[in-house]
């Protein structure tokens, strides 16, 4: 990739980002009292998360076991409220023990 079309991958990355951003505020004018919509708005940064980072959890390792294992693991980890550094440690530990039992067996 030469560096013109990094300008314009990086150009139409951010005029999308920008407009995303934008059209809402110009458009909605007063405050948003449905429950049903704010509801919507509260989960969708959480919705886009998840879907843009589950299926590269799944193809993280050179192994599709030791991935969910790791995934498998990071979810147990997170739901017992801990904190992000021990969810990612504990599935980094996770996959590495998968990993060593898979090459070992």
């Amino acid at each position: 990739m030469d560096t013109r079309e990094f300008f314009i991958y990086l150009l139409l990355l951010a005029g999308s980002t920008y407009l995303i951003r934008v059209i809402p505020f110009s458009l909605v004018k007063k405050k948003i009292e449905n429950p049903f919509i704010k509801s919507f708005l509260y989960y969708i940064p959480y919705t886009v998360l998840t879907a843009m980072t589950f299926p590269a959890a799944l193809f993280a390792t050179g192994n599709i076991v030791s991935a969910l294992v790791g995934l498998i693991a990071a979810v147990i980890i997170a739901t017992r409220c801990k904190n992000l550094t021990v969810v990612a440690v504990g599935s980094c530990l996770c996959v590495l023990i998968c990993e060593i039992i898979i090459n070992f067996i």
